[in-house]
């Protein structure tokens, strides 16, 4: 999961600085627009992994943490809704600095998500026999 994360906010970081570095005058590179579907595709992906096989498991192994996993969904859904309107923004060939107003959002979510499901599940996971491909549990990263 940590390197899954670590994965992720690299390409947030991709992202950041490729959108810095492009100051279209008219329009978005297309460089810059593969960098914007890339990082959205692979959190949502992520997340989708992690609801549909991943935190199953996790609480048919400690029902104790279903309440944590429901908060984790939570925000996997904000997240999600969050993405969409960056893919929105991507696809009207919003200026820059808008971009730039969606990412701040996303990192700062995304972060604070990461920090706790790391704090919640890290060493539940490392006990946790899963018999899947790790891609299926975590995303495709």
């Amino acid at each position: 999961m940590r390197s899954v994360h670590v994965r992720l906010r690299r390409a947030l970081s991709i992202t950041r600085e490729a959108l810095a570095a492009e100051r279209p005058v008219q329009g978005l590179p297309r460089q810059l627009l593969l960098f914007c579907h890339g990082f959205c595709t692979a959190l949502n992906g992520h997340h989708e992994a992690e609801d549909r096989v991943l935190f199953p498991a996790v609480v048919a192994a400690h029902p104790q943490l279903q309440e944590t996993l429901r908060k984790l969904q939570q925000d996997h859904s904000m997240i999600a809704h969050l993405v969409a309107g960056l893919q929105a923004a991507v696809d009207s060939t919003a200026p820059p600095d808008e971009l730039m107003l969606h990412l701040d959002g996303i990192e700062a979510i995304m972060e604070s998500h990461f920090r706790y499901e790391e704090r919640q599940l890290l060493a539940v996971l490392e006990t946790l026999e899963l018999d899947t491909d790790p891609a299926s549990a975590l995303g495709p990263l």
